[in-house]
């Protein structure tokens, strides 16, 4: 996992600047809708909307954005679009592996923005099934370590699931099957342990190991994809040790 959490310290910062841009922030809201569509408007009883809307929460989104949101997703107020999950498979230089996880209006503008963004940067899109083999399906909540200790953690969620508890620096990050993400939180909720977020993520069966002008050059295209408005996720099979990423910034 030593290369998945530098990635994910690296994307978890990164999405701190994000929020301050307000690049988060539709992202964040469209989360809530699409929970709420999919789920039921009432986050007691529906746990990913729940964590949709803490999570915006705790990006500073405000309150009246989250409530909006989920009052379109649960068709409680007009105006809400028709989103889709489409997911897209390519490879960054270096032979790594991409998936990108849109959430979309219109596909073909989605299609159009990832295709571009992957080959002007040096990469290439691959069919349906040509990456994601090498990734798996799992849930991963983060928790700030001034919330909880490891102990703490490892107490809450030991019979809930959890397969790994990891120390990224400022924050732990749990890792269970994507099916037990929802009996995670709420083991995490029982023993007062807040969180930052919970989300289903990929994260690669296999990893990449990348020098420092490649990992450049794979940092670059991640970041021109999650630019664009429908791209929710991108994940990699990047390995970038504590060297290089120094060395990189």
């Amino acid at each position: 996992m030593s290369g998945h959490s530098k990635w994910a310290t690296t994307k978890h910062k990164k999405a701190v600047i994000d929020a301050k841009r307000g690049k988060l922030f539709a992202k964040l809201v469209k989360n809530v809708e699409v929970a709420a569509r999919t789920g039921g408007g009432d986050p007691d009883g529906n746990p990913t909307l729940y964590d949709a809307m803490q999570k915006a929460r705790k990006n500073s989104v405000p309150l009246d954005n989250i409530e909006r949101a989920r009052k379109r997703g649960a068709g409680e107020e007009a105006g809400g679009a028709d989103w889709q999950t489409v997911m897209y498979e390519g490879y960054a230089p270096g032979g790594v592996a991409l998936l990108v996880e849109c959430v979309t209006d219109n596909r073909n503008r989605a299609a159009s923005d990832v295709r571009s963004a992957v080959t002007r940067n040096g990469g290439s899109m691959g069919d349906a099934g040509s990456v994601t083999y090498l990734f798996n399906r799992k849930g991963v909540v983060l928790v700030p370590k001034d919330n909880a200790t490891e102990d703490d953690i490892m107490l809450a969620v030991a019979d809930a699931g959890a397969e790994d508890v990891n120390d990224l620096g400022e924050t732990f990050e749990i890792i269970s099957e994507a099916t037990d993400l929802s009996a995670v939180t709420a083991a995490l909720r029982e023993n007062g342990v807040e969180y930052d977020s919970a989300e289903v993520n990929f994260l690669p069966s296999m990893e990449v190991p990348l020098e420092e002008e490649t990992a450049k050059k794979v940092m670059r295209i991640v970041d021109v994809l999650e630019d664009a408005d429908d791209v929710q996720n991108v994940y990699t099979n990047a390995d970038i040790s504590d060297e290089v990423m120094e060395k990189i910034g």
